[in-house]
C-alpha cells in the first residue's frame, strides 16, 4: 500500500479560519501524544518519541488487552504494508457501538467524502489518468489490500470470532479504512540518523488535527516533539484568513492518489512529472541504427541496472526547477550516450570517473539541463515526447478547457481533479522539451 506522507484534508470543512493575527512561529493548537495504554488505535501506528515505533507491537498488545483479544504465539501480523495492527483495531473500533472513538468516526459515517481514484471505475481511472502514473499505483495497492485482507486480517478475523465478523468487517470496509489511513493519518518524521537505516514510521491517527487543509504555499506546519504535536504559523495570518497546513512535497498526482484532491495550475509549487526509465531505454533504442549499436544499449543498460541507477518499475522524476533524480539521469544519459570504446573504459572503472567537471554537471537545474552535451539532450528529448504519447490528450486542448470556465464548470469533480493533474505534468514535460530542444 502507499507510504503516508503526512495527512489529509476534512471532509465538509475546507480549512480553519483565523480569528486573530497570529505572527510566525506562534502555536496555533497543541494536543498531547497519546500513550499505549490510554489510547491503544493510536498506538496501534505509533506512539510517543522514546516509545514510537522502536516497538509497535507493544502498542498493539495494549489495544488487544483493551478490546479482550488473546493473541498466539502463531499469528503473524507482519505485512507489507506495515498498517495491518492500526488497521485492525480501526477495523474493530469503526464498528463497536461503545467504542471511545466514535465521535470522531460519526464524522465519515459512510465514507463517501473519501473519492481516491481507488474508489473510481476502473473505465474511468483509465480513461481520465492515463499517463498520470495513478492507475499503476492504484491497482499495486488493490493487489496489496486484497493480499493483506485475505492472507492476514481474514485470518486473524476468524481466529477471534468474539471480537471480529467477517460479514461485518468486509473487504470492502478494509478497503475504505486503508483509504482513511492514506488520507487522515500522521506519520512521524525520523530522525535524520536514522533516515538510512530504518524504515517510515507507521501511520497514528491524530483525531483532533483533522481541521486543516494542504496546500502547497501552506501558512502552517506540524511540528513533533517529545510531549505534544503543535500546529504552528510560519507565516502571519490575517483575520479571515484561511489557515493552510501542509503534507509535505507532494506532486499532485500524489494528493490525488492519496487524498482524493489537486492543486489547480500553477497552485503547486511541489509538482513532478515522471518519465518512466524504461522510456529512455525504449528512446535509445530506437535510435540505434545497427544491430551491433542495440547490442550495446542492451549491455549499458544492464550495468546501469547493475549500478542500480535504474529499474524496470523506475522513473525519473522532474520538477519545476530541477531533476529531483539528477544522480540517476545524469548517469543514465551519459552511459547510454557512449560510444563502444568510451562504454567498456567506464565498465572497467567500475562506472567511477574522477572528473570534478562531471561531478559539478550532475546537479540537473533547468540551466544544466540546457547545456547537456547534444546526444544527451536529443535522448532526453525523444524519451519526453513518448512520455507526451502516453497521455489521452494533449497541452493544448487542456490549457483551452482551463481558460474556457463555462465549459470547466461543466466536468465533474473527478474530471477536475484529473485535468489539474494531467496539466501540471504536462506543463513540466514541455519545458524541458524547450531546455533541450
Amino acid at each position: 500500500m502507499a507510504s503516508v506522507p503526512k495527512r489529509a484534508k476534512v471532509p465538509r470543512r475546507r480549512g480553519g479560519r483565523d480569528t486573530g493575527h497570529p505572527d510566525p512561529g506562534s502555536g496555533l493548537r497543541g494536543h498531547p501524544r497519546f500513550t499505549p495504554a490510554s489510547h491503544p488505535q493510536a498506538a496501534a501506528g505509533g506512539s510517543a518519541r522514546g516509545q514510537r515505533s522502536a516497538d509497535p507491537l507493544s502498542g498493539f498488545l495494549a489495544w488487544c488487552g483493551r478490546a479482550g483479544v488473546q493473541l498466539s504465539p502463531k499469528e503473524s501480523l507482519q505485512s507489507q504494508s506495515g498498517w495491518v495492527p492500526l488497521l485492525l483495531a480501526l477495523l474493530h473500533e469503526y464498528t463497536a457501538s461503545s467504542s471511545p472513538w466514535q465521535p470522531y468516526f460519526s464524522l465519515w459515517q459512510d465514507f463517501r467524502s473519501l473519492d481516491h481514484p481507488m474508489f473510481w471505475p476502473e473505465e474511468e481511472r483509465t480513461r481520465l489518468l492515463q499517463g498520470t502514473g495513478i492507475p499503476e499505483a492504484v491497482d499495486k495497492d488493490l493487489a496489496n489490500i486484497h493480499l493483506e485482507y485475505s492472507s492476514i486480517i481474514l485470518p486473524f478475523m476468524k481466529a477471534h470470532p468474539k471480537i471480529f465478523d467477517p460479514k461485518l468487517h468486509t473487504l470492502e470496509l478494509y478497503k475504505e479504512l486503508v483509504a482513511f489511513v492514506m488520507a487522515y493519518s500522521f506519520q512521524e518524521p525520523l530522525e535524520e540518523e536514522d533516515e538510512d537505516e530504518k524504515g517510515p514510521n507507521p501511520p497514528m491517527m491524530v483525531p483532533v488535527a483533522d481541521i486543516l487543509n494542504h496546500v502547497a504555499n501552506h501558512n502552517a506546519n506540524l511540528e513533533y516533539s517529545p510531549q505534544c504535536l503543535r500546529m504552528v504559523t510560519t507565516q502571519p495570518i490575517s483575520k479571515g484568513q484561511e489557515i493552510f497546513n501542509t503534507y509535505g512535497q507532494m506532486a499532485n498526482w500524489q494528493l490525488l492518489h492519496m487524498y482524493g484532491f489537486a492543486e489547480p495550475y500553477p497552485g503547486n509549487s511541489h509538482d513532478t512529472a515522471d518519465i518512466q526509465m524504461v522510456t529512455v531505454r525504449k528512446a535509445a533504442l530506437q535510435r540505434a541504427s545497427s544491430e551491433a549499436q542495440q547490442q550495446l544499449v542492451a549491455e549499458q543498460w544492464d550495468f546501469l541496472c547493475q549500478l542500480e541507477m535504474v529499474g524496470e518499475e523506475g522513473a525519473f522524476v522532474l520538477g519545476w526547477d530541477e531533476v529531483l533524480t539528477e544522480e540517476e539521469l545524469s548517469t543514465t544519459l551519459k552511459v547510454l550516450c557512449m560510444s563502444e570504446e568510451e562504454f567498456k573504459e567506464y565498465k572497467e572503472q567500475d562506472g567511477w570517473e574522477d572528473n570534478s567537471e562531471e561531478e559539478e554537471n550532475s546537479t540537473l537545474s533547468n540551466e544544466a539541463l540546457s547545456r547537456l552535451k547534444t546526444p544527451c539532450k536529443k535522448l532526453l528529448y525523444d524519451s519526453v515526447l513518448l512520455t507526451l504519447e502516453s497521455y489521452g490528450s494533449d497541452l493544448k486542448a487542456e490549457q483551452d478547457l482551463l481558460n474556457n470556465k463555462e465549459a470547466y464548470e461543466k466536468l465533474s469533480r473527478r474530471e477536475q481533479q484529473a485535468l489539474h493533474v494531467r496539466y501540471g505534468q504536462k506543463r513540466i514535460l514541455h519545458q524541458l522539451l524547450e531546455l533541450v530542444h
